[in-house]
């Protein structure tokens, strides 16, 4: 029998089988998709904007082929003529599904927008800036002594500055002239000095005294969100923060699956390289508006980001990353022109620096966290943990530093997740568990108030409960496992072995149901055995990779754990500690970094030496690699409990009860009547 055709939608990963000819909204509408519309599907508003992918994608188990959906019709022909729509772009309500599809949903077509929660820290920072301003007074043109403006503004440098190597594009060239002599022979002079020479460049010039000030872009370019933070170059304030998320996840919300679509389609890079080009260059005009500054003011810009980021950026096939020994095009930081990675939207004489990598899977990401958090430094054993998609590691202190990456996957930002969203207004991000009762209480993105508040109902009109988000799926899973709905091997127990009708059946497993709003219209939020299995997955491969570096350090403990990342601020130290995500510690030695890697972005934008330093200690960081080291996969194997099965966790037992339940694969308690007249034994 012929199935129906398949419809992923991205970045939600929610999928189902349609008839042929049915309309993508109506798809998203039956999954219950975040794709927007106002017009009832007429074709008049243009909310539903989706873009489909083709070519293989081995994650999804598809191939997408070009007639996947139909044809353009007369309503997008309209719509295209009336007011535009983006290459590749097409409008849910009119395309239909013709065969296997990966239909991506971009931000602005998302009726919960992302909150995107890598926010700039206010920690101090030295001011050193490779871009400053200077005001000179050139000599104006003689018969008798012949000689190019451009020479006698380097005269005036050297005389007036100090500076005696200064070098000007052909765009500043022609800003030149017209400049000198409407300042009346007073000029600002943006000028750049990169790392490692006593050279400098033009970036900008303006007549007289320039007051509009220089602006630089600090980004943390991760595999699932690009986050910026708009600086002033003069005193390091940050005027604007900004993310979006990273348009690749269409091709693989994890890397390796992304390294796969390169590898299964040719060009498939320069698809990649595209998107998050086009991306990086919106969000700069995005944040330059919301800064309230022109772009062409954005001199300036530093990168961090993932090995794979690294390469797909700057245009580079990332396929050698994929494959044993995992190596780097290069490892070295990078300055380039900005107009060389389709940064077309700022300074056409733009700068961009990009930080050094560590290793093939530990990037400059990574050696960003290193310049924020500076283990190097540190008198106690500190563990750092990056958590993401793909996630950093260092371990060290004044005797020196290991680092690693670990393969979570996507499920702690809640995608691979049954009722997962990007953390959004109505997201849950909050729960308890009565462990009595077994009645759950929840908070949701955009309201203070719990689930159990008699105003909750009233405050959340507008954004109603649409899911629940990476830090509220890691705080229900522990929450399941304190309140003894879920044993240490991670198996959902049964209504009658954990006293709660919350605990559903779904086919040969159970499901623990958090909220149903069906009688209302809205979604029904449960937390499924799958959905426990996805984040056993991730915080093993997250622990096995820490209980790795800790290894090699010959250490069964750490005294500090610093939590950096997303992650870092909104999960509870207590919550993660349960599940098994981090080492046992003392709960007060837990703490947040924030968005450890966007802060050392900011670092290395607001302090030229700041890059020097990185890129020394980035060389004397040992690299672990976690894919060839045999012990990994036994540490993995171990943290697959909650919240480890070997791993004794003496400070969490200090103030967090676990109940020693145990249920079998029907969810029964050993020694329970499984309705057959026998009873069930545990297993040795």
């Amino acid at each position: 029998m012929t199935q129906d055709p398949l419809v992923i939608f991205t970045p939600s990963g929610k999928r189902g089988r349609f008839a042929t000819g049915t309309p993508i909204l109506t798809a998203a509408r039956q999954l219950g998709v975040d794709l927007d519309s106002v017009c009832g599907g007429r074709g008049i508003c243009s909310k539903c904007q989706i873009a489909p992918s083709y070519g293989d994608f081995p994650k999804h188990g598809v191939t997408v082929h070009e007639g996947a959906l139909s044809e353009w019709n007369a309503v997008e022909d309209r719509y295209q003529r009336v007011r535009g729509l983006k290459p590749g772009r097409r409008l849910g309500c009119q395309a239909t599904v013709q065969g296997d599809v990966v239909v991506d949903v971009p931000p602005e077509s998302q009726v919960h927008r992302q909150v995107v929660r890598k926010a700039a820290s206010a920690r101090p920072i030295t001011m050193d800036p490779a871009t400053r301003l200077v005001l000179v007074e050139v000599v104006e043109p003689d018969m008798h002594e012949p000689s190019g403006d451009l020479e006698r503004l380097r005269t005036a440098l050297r005389d007036q500055w100090q500076i005696a190597r200064v070098s000007a594009s052909l765009n500043i060239l022609k800003k030149l002239q017209p400049a000198l002599r409407k300042g009346n022979w007073q000029v600002s002079v943006a000028l750049h000095q990169p790392a490692h020479t006593d050279e400098y460049q033009i970036l900008g010039i303006w007549p007289g005294l320039h007051e509009g000030g220089l602006y630089g872009l600090a980004i943390d370019l991760g595999s699932t969100t690009i986050a910026a933070h708009l600086c002033d170059l003069s005193d390091g304030h940050v005027l604007a923060s900004s993310g979006l998320m990273n348009p690749q996840i269409r091709f693989g919300e994890d890397l390796m699956s992304r390294v796969s679509y390169v590898m299964m389609n040719p060009g498939g890079d320069a698809e990649l390289t595209q998107a998050v080009q086009q991306a990086i260059a919106t969000l700069a005009v995005e944040i330059a508006a919301e800064g309230g500054i022109d772009p062409a003011l954005i001199v300036e810009t530093v990168i961090v980001c993932n090995p794979v980021m690294h390469h797909l950026l700057l245009g580079i096939d990332p396929v050698e990353l994929g494959q044993a020994p995992f190596a780097l095009a290069t490892s070295d930081s990078l300055t380039l022109d900005a107009a060389q990675i389709g940064l077309t939207t700022i300074a056409p004489t733009a700068q961009v620096y990009i930080l050094p990598c560590i290793a093939g899977h530990v990037g400059a990401d990574a050696a960003a966290v290193a310049l924020s958090e500076e283990p190097n430094h540190a008198r106690e054993l500190t563990l750092i943990v990056d958590v993401g998609t793909n996630a950093e590691i260092l371990l060290g202190d004044t005797s020196g530093v290991l680092a690693c990456s670990s393969p979570t996957g996507p499920a702690f930002e809640g995608a691979q997740i049954s009722a997962g969203q990007r953390a959004a207004p109505g997201a849950i991000e909050r729960i308890e568990i009565d462990p009595i009762t077994k009645e759950p209480r929840f908070k949701v993105i955009g309201c203070d108030l719990w689930s159990t508040d008699p105003d909750f109902a009233q405050a959340t009109k507008d954004s109603g409960v649409t899911g629940i988000c990476g830090s509220g799926i890691i705080e229900a899973v522990a929450e399941m496992r304190m309140a003894g709905i879920l044993d240490a091997s991670g198996l959902i127990g049964g209504p009658e072995a954990t006293g709660s009708a919350r605990c559903e059946p779904t086919g040969r497993t159970f499901a623990y149901l958090v909220h149903d709003a069906t009688d209302v219209g809205g979604p029904r939020i449960t937390v499924t055995q799958g959905d426990i299995r996805a984040i056993q997955l991730a915080k093993s491969a997250l622990y096995a990779g820490a209980r790795l570096l800790m290894d090699k350090r010959g250490v069964d403990k750490v005294d500090r754990v610093v939590l950096a990342g997303a992650f870092g601020a909104h999960i509870s130290p207590k919550h993660a500690m349960v599940l098994g995500m981090i080492p046992d510690v003392a709960l007060d030695h837990v703490t947040s970094a924030g968005n450890a890697a966007g802060h050392g972005a900011r670092i290395a934008l607001c302090n030229r030496a700041a890059r020097t330093r990185i890129e020394a200690v980035v060389k004397t960081i040992d690299k672990i690699e976690t894919a060839i080291e045999p012990r990994f996969q036994e540490h993995f194997v171990n943290a697959n409990a909650i919240p480890h099965a070997t791993d004794p966790f003496p400070e969490l037992a200090r103030i967090v009860h676990l109940p020693r339940v145990a249920f079998g694969a029907s969810g029964m308690a050993p020694g329970e009547d499984d309705g057959t007249g026998r009873r069930r034994r545990r297993r040795g």
